[in-house]
């Protein structure tokens, strides 16, 4: 697993780059803000029921939380299930919403 900034996002972004963004959050945290990515809490996570996502075990996938410790738990299960690819965004939705409020990923 490595890690990605939001500046370093921010940039794939405005390149027009098609990311795969997941949010590991609970349901009631991305209703408050969200970056735009899809939401499958780190329960889901930990309890291997990310069947939606057995197609990308290949493709980079970038994974956050509210400020990083859950996205790289995620990362870490996410590892033991055979995803190749993973970073984990660096200081999480509370960075990103910091600097880049209005940008969402897709």
């Amino acid at each position: 697993m490595q890690e990605i900034t939001v500046d370093e996002l921010k940039a794939r972004i405005d390149a027009g780059e098609k990311l795969n963004v997941i949010d590991v959050r609970e349901p009631a945290e991305y209703q408050e803000y969200n970056l735009g990515g899809m939401l499958i809490p780190l329960g889901r996570v930990m309890g291997m029921q990310i069947d939606e996502l057995d197609d990308m075990k290949d493709e980079e996938i970038i994974v956050h939380c509210k400020a990083g410790k859950r996205s790289m738990q995620a990362c870490m299960f996410m590892e033991q299930m055979g995803f190749t690819n993973l970073k984990s965004l660096a200081g999480g939705a509370d960075a990103w919403k910091e600097k880049y409020a209005d940008t969402k990923v897709n």
